[in-house]
């Protein structure tokens, strides 16, 4: 009788929010897989964000031949946020990696920010990708200048790129952040609120594959600009954090 061998638990989680993207799922999966092979055990969470296209089905059709892809599904569209804190909180692992759904983010750079992470410390909270060559139109990328500049200056959280959706980070120190819409945008100087070290890892930006664009239009600063005044509000509300020293008995 041959015994049952233990599944192992996964060392990574990457979690994709997805909404409508039926084009991208399998060429993503197909480099997401091949970047994660020397990692150890991984698993990918894909959120699908209350797709109407054949997202689902895809996914589906993907995970009977891929044990490590696991799907969940909102009924309705709750937002990009939304979708990545529900994949953080479905994670197995103790670290985890989010990226865009829309092929955008590059997967290849997931091992050097993961080697990043550890190398550290366990002071450090999260990686940050930051994107050089972006693909984005003319006057997407200016939102993102003026959006960028005037957050740095008012949160001074040492990022130029906090929309950048590839980021490593510890599982237990994103559960720890304070949750709204939109938070994806701000994790750098919450983490830095909560004691965390942050580091930053220059990313190659690529072009969508098919669609058009479903998130992302949190870039724009008159959008945002509540968001802001809270994290701002949140940061200088936070009081010394406590540092736990060891008893000897």
């Amino acid at each position: 009788m041959t015994e049952t061998q233990p599944i192992a638990l996964p060392q990574l989680s990457v979690v994709v929010p997805v909404r409508n993207e039926v084009g991208n799922i399998g060429p993503l999966l197909a480099d997401i897989e091949a970047a994660c092979q020397t990692l150890g055990a991984f698993e990918v969470i894909y959120v699908n964000d209350g797709s109407t296209d054949g997202t689902a089905a895809a996914l589906s059709e993907l995970g009977a031949t891929r044990p490590w892809l696991r799907a969940i599904r909102h009924e309705q569209s709750c937002g990009q946020s939304a979708a990545v804190r529900t994949g953080v909180r479905h994670a197995r692992a103790p670290v985890v990696v989010t990226l865009d759904g829309d092929g955008q983010n590059d997967p290849a750079f997931i091992p050097a920010m993961v080697e990043a992470l550890h190398k550290a410390g366990l002071q450090a909270g999260l990686v940050q990708g930051q994107r050089v060559g972006r693909k984005d139109t003319g006057f997407k990328k200016w939102q993102s200048r003026i959006a960028n500049g005037v957050r740095g200056r008012i949160l001074k959280d040492g990022t130029r790129d906090t929309g950048c959706g590839l980021k490593c980070f510890r599982r237990e120190a994103y559960l720890a952040l304070p949750y709204f819409d939109a938070l994806h945008r701000f994790m750098p100087a919450l983490m830095v609120r909560e004691g965390y070290q942050v580091t930053h890892v220059d990313v190659r930006d690529r072009s969508r594959l098919t669609g058009v664009s479903n998130y992302g239009f949190f870039d724009r600063l008159w959008v945002g600009i509540l968001d802001l005044a809270g994290v701002w509000w949140l940061i200088r509300r936070r009081k010394r954090v406590p540092q736990i020293v060891p008893e000897t008995l």
